[in-house]
């Protein structure tokens, strides 16, 4: 048929949100080798019934890819060996504020783009780093050195409490009072914060909206 295009069309959408909604949520930059070559598999295959191949056999193919894919995925559970095979080890690229050259010569992963991916995360100095690892999925993955780490609020409560106590030994002046006053407001926007930022976690779990949204965005 002279339109025939188009009922494959929607096939192809539907059938392809399918076979990807099965593959899994991952994004592109947290997929493995594996998983990207599949992907790559279905949007090639995908197209074909267009160029005038069967619809059939190409969403037919399209779903023994998927099945593979999820037949590693379960394999790579059974055990290390499988998941070291088919998905691979991270790398360690910096250990000790030092970058390890040997590994970035493996890789083939200059200074230049290492630096990128920690700007990226807000890293400022390569001195600040403990680790920093090349995960399977391509991207690099770190922590800081214990003095290079930001305040959290538990240890920031914690020395607030501490401050607190300090001062109920001393005498009560003008100064103490309104020191007192600031540590108890600035407790109390830490603990108010820890509410608000559940907010759209809990949604998740409620399946609601904390605020409704205009009915044109819903």
């Amino acid at each position: 048929m002279e339109f025939d295009w188009i009922w494959k069309s929607i096939i192809i959408v539907l059938g392809g949100t399918f076979l990807l909604r099965l593959a899994g949520r991952k994004s592109i930059s947290q997929m493995t080798l594996a998983q990207t070559v599949i992907m790559i598999g279905i949007g090639s295959l995908l197209i074909q019934p267009l160029a005038g191949a069967n619809i059939w056999t190409t969403l037919g193919v399209g779903t023994v890819l998927v099945l593979t894919l999820i037949a590693m995925e379960f394999i790579q559970i059974k055990g290390d060996f499988f998941e070291n095979l088919i998905t691979g080890k991270s790398k360690v690229l910096i250990k000790d504020g030092v970058i390890q050259e040997a590994s970035l010569k493996r890789l083939r992963l200059t200074v230049d783009q290492l630096e990128m991916n920690l700007r990226q995360q807000n890293v400022q100095r390569i001195n600040d780093v403990q680790w920093a690892t090349l995960e399977p999925n391509g991207q690099v993955g770190f922590t800081l050195k214990p003095d290079s780490q930001p305040v959290t609020k538990k240890e920031f409560q914690q020395l607030a409490d501490d401050l607190k106590t300090y001062l109920q030994t001393m005498t009560p002046t003008k100064e103490v009072e309104q020191l007192r006053n600031q540590l108890a407001s600035l407790s109390a926007q830490v603990q108010q914060s820890n509410v608000d930022s559940e907010g759209l976690f809990k949604e998740v779990e409620y399946k609601h909206h904390e605020n409704t949204p205009p009915k044109r965005l819903q």
